[in-house]
């Protein structure tokens, strides 16, 4: 069984940074009701979406945020194809549909794109491509070739 964590550097830097203008306004103004629900709403994304946990067993696929919240899992006989792709500025980080499909991804440009027997696409960033690229080998179905006429 293989199961690999990426840390979501970015959203650390980016919710730090945040929490830094909540902290200053906290020290200024005082602890009123609305900068405390700003800043538990800040802790909440934080444990979200501090990192991107992807598992591959015998049968399937899964992946989640965080604690193992908005994922996905497939059965690996729906999947035809798995490669290593990079993701552009464009995908973002989180969660989101692309014209590639749907992107899970925390940090860095890495993932991996299986494809679906209906033509879906899926790309689950990753700082270990080869690794899940390895943990799926020999596990998906291959693609069935077209019958050509003559």
């Amino acid at each position: 069984m293989y199961q690999h964590k990426q840390f979501a550097l970015f959203i650390f830097v980016i919710l730090s940074w945040i929490a830094s203008f909540v902290g200053l306004a906290w020290y200024l103004i005082g602890a009123d009701m609305p900068l405390m629900v700003f800043a538990a709403i800040l802790v909440l994304v934080g444990f979200l979406f501090h990192g991107l946990t992807i598992k591959v067993d015998d049968s399937q696929i899964s992946w989640g945020f965080g604690p193992g919240v908005f994922g996905d899992k497939l059965p690996l006989v729906d999947i035809i194809e798995a490669k290593a792709v990079e993701n552009s500025f464009r995908h973002g980080i989180g969660l989101r549909i692309t014209h590639d499909g749907w992107v899970y991804t925390v940090s860095g440009f890495s993932a991996v794109q299986l494809t679906l027997k209906d033509g879906s696409q899926y790309r689950l960033g990753t700082n270990d491509q080869d690794g899940l690229l390895a943990a799926l080998a020999g596990k998906i179905s291959e693609p069935v070739a077209e019958p050509t006429t003559v």
